[in-house]
């Protein structure tokens, strides 16, 4: 059996939706069909869960839309699901560190549903920088993040024009650092947006499939998939 952290130390949260059409992936429509962005997202969140429980934490849940609560719960019945203060990505976020940093969790790490392929000691890595660091940022390379871990909970930190954007990571670590907390790196990723990261995710995977067994035999079943 995994070891636990002390009690109150490390909650991870995933920041998810519901699996509906026109609802996630939607930059994805002009490679696969509706019901195949479905396929793939749900295979997504299921093995980013199976990274999660390869962490040692002390609690695990996925914030969503409120609206999208309901729909969570029956897919995933064994995780705790909370529903969000407030649209959109950045009130999910502020939602997550609120909630969870006021029932007493001093690390919280919110994670993207949209990289299963990270190894877990990278996650691990992110509540280790939380010693030292008051906010931990995963990069991606299109100018987002994968994952932002904190000490604290700071609504102002996310920027909600510019979440989703090339500059979401830069207004991230200015305004961190424009509240005097110190800001800690993980190494650079990628989530899955755009056609072109799903075929470094097909690539990868074929190498690694260990690192999101659903979501590499998914994308190995689609051969118009097979030459990327």
């Amino acid at each position: 059996m995994k070891r636990r952290s002390a009690s109150g130390e490390r909650a991870l949260i995933i920041m998810a939706k519901a699996a509906r059409v026109g609802h996630v992936k939607t930059r994805l429509a002009a490679t696969l069909n509706a019901e195949a962005v479905m396929d793939l997202y749900r295979c997504m969140i299921e093995d980013t869960l199976d990274l999660a429980r390869a962490v040692s934490t002390d609690a695990l849940a996925i914030v969503c839309p409120t609206s999208d609560v309901d729909d969570l719960t029956r897919w995933l019945p064994a995780i705790e699901v909370v529903g969000q203060q407030g649209e959109g990505l950045a009130a999910g976020l502020v939602s997550a560190f609120r909630i969870f940093i006021d029932r007493g969790y001093r690390r919280v790490v919110a994670l993207d549903g949209d990289s299963p392929q990270l190894p877990p000691e990278t996650l691990d890595k992110a509540f280790q920088l939380l010693h030292e660091a008051d906010v931990v940022v995963g990069p991606t390379t299109d100018g987002g993040y994968y994952l932002v871990g904190s000490t604290t909970a700071q609504a102002e930190l996310f920027d909600t024009q510019r979440m989703g954007t090339g500059s979401a990571l830069d207004s991230l670590v200015a305004t961190a650092q424009g509240l005097g907390l110190r800001v800690a790196l993980t190494e650079t990723g990628y989530d899955v947006d755009e056609p072109e990261d799903l075929a470094r995710l097909a690539r990868e995977l074929r190498i690694f499939p260990h690192r999101a067994r659903r979501t590499a035999a998914w994308l190995a079943r689609r051969p118009e998939l097979r030459g990327w």
